[in-house]
């Protein structure tokens, strides 16, 4: 007999391992509380909810979309100068603010960890600025301490769900003389708890692709799968010179807690920018007094976008340009489903240009140098949709949907 082949380690991470599979996809901004989540949400999505400096300003939370900043739309919109124009969004959930012991229900804990789990993607916002007006929970400004709180926080959580889901499935099986508990789950569990007891998110841990299958069956709530992108708030000043005595140590930490994007903003700065978005000339002298410093919050919002998992195409013309989302792997029937569902059911091909080609070559709004040149491709069901393609689809329903 052949000897079993071992299973391969699931190289994927992120949301594409663990995530959800859909389109319309969740960052939620965590953090303690009046470390400047309420403040970023709004500047994020251009709201102006309530951000004033006490715990638990936010309870319930607030949900917002923000436009995914993007030079190839930018320029398509310019070509083709359409009356319609649509963006990618980046869908942003505004989380009240965790404190130590959230998991046993300190604070509003239990009511905003389910708010964590109903996101696909962690904005986790670390205060790394000194304001006497600005209370801190804990009385004093320590950003890595306050990456374990939380770290510690949703791990306890997380560890609770997967005991509670582990008896669960013993009790199951209890009920069924033909069942029984298989060692992939006995293995996968404890593989899981052990990394939790430790502090350590399951996003970290090395599977097979059966263990992240049965992971997404069996846990498919947990908080420390999904990814997170640090935001690390400085005040205007730190932010201007690109400095601040924390940022090293902070690096230092994400490092060795499974990595992860590290960006560094202002609250402050942004603030400021903001305030003067009708005064041009203010506008222009605050920047030059910045010293080069441009503004965090469009690259948080594609790294948001890319850290879901997600992609969008194009369809451009006289009457419209716009971004359609989609999760990277998207073939293309199904792609063309976003735009609607007789679009997949009568799917015929898909006529295919990359925007980087596009660019090259398109001298007017019309795709004949395109051709000429032989980048105007024919693909079919088989075919992987790739971030940034303009597509035309064709297809024909004859037949009514089925119900």
């Amino acid at each position: 007999m052949a000897p079993k082949k071992e299973e391969k380690e699931d190289k994927t991470t992120g949301a594409a391992r663990f995530g959800r599979v859909r389109n319309s996809l969740k960052m939620g901004i965590v953090g303690l509380p009046n470390v400047g989540k309420s403040s970023l949400f709004n500047l994020l999505t251009e709201q102006n909810i309530a951000a004033e400096n006490y715990p638990f300003c936010t309870i319930d939370p607030n949900e917002s979309r923000c436009a995914v900043p993007d030079e190839r739309y930018d320029w398509l919109c310019d070509m083709w100068k359409p009356p319609s124009m649509y963006p990618a969004y980046l869908q942003v959930t505004d989380i009240a603010g965790l404190v130590r012991g959230a998991a046993e229900g300190a604070g509003l804990g239990n009511a905003f960890l389910s708010h964590i789990s109903a996101v696909d993607g962690i904005f986790h916002v670390v205060r790394a600025f000194d304001s006497e007006e600005v209370i801190h929970v804990d009385d004093s400004v320590d950003p890595i301490r306050d990456l374990e709180t939380i770290q510690m926080e949703l791990c306890k959580k997380d560890l609770e769900f997967v005991e509670k889901a582990e008896e669960k499935e013993i009790r199951d099986v209890k009920k069924s003389q033909n069942m029984k508990i298989s060692l992939v789950f006995t293995s996968t569990f404890e593989k899981v708890k052990a990394m939790l007891k430790e502090n350590k998110p399951v996003r970290c841990g090395e599977f097979n692709s059966k263990e992240v299958e049965l992971i997404r069956e069996k846990l498919d709530n947990l908080i420390t799968t999904k990814p997170v992108v640090y935001l690390v708030n400085l005040s205007a000043a730190d932010f201007m010179r690109k400095k601040n005595k924390w940022l090293a140590k902070i690096h230092a930490w994400i490092q060795e807690h499974g990595g992860g994007v590290l960006i560094p903003f202002s609250v402050e700065w942004e603030g400021k920018l903001w305030s003067l978005r009708d005064d041009p000339d203010g506008k222009k002298a605050f920047l030059a007094e910045s010293a080069g410093a441009v503004s965090s919050l469009p690259k948080m919002v594609v790294q948001g976008f890319k850290e879901l998992n997600l992609i969008y195409f194009f369809t451009a013309g006289e009457t419209e340009v716009r971004c359609w989302t989609i999760q990277r792997g998207t073939l293309a029937p199904q792609a063309a489903g976003v735009i609607h569902s007789d679009f997949e059911r009568g799917f015929i091909k898909a006529e295919v240009v990359a925007y980087a080609d596009f660019r090259a070559l398109a001298t007017s709004k019309s795709m004949m140098e395109v051709k000429a040149a032989g980048k105007y491709r024919q693909e079919g069901k088989s075919y992987v949709v790739e971030d940034g393609d303009i597509i035309h689809f064709q297809f024909n329903v004859t037949a009514p949907a089925k119900k």
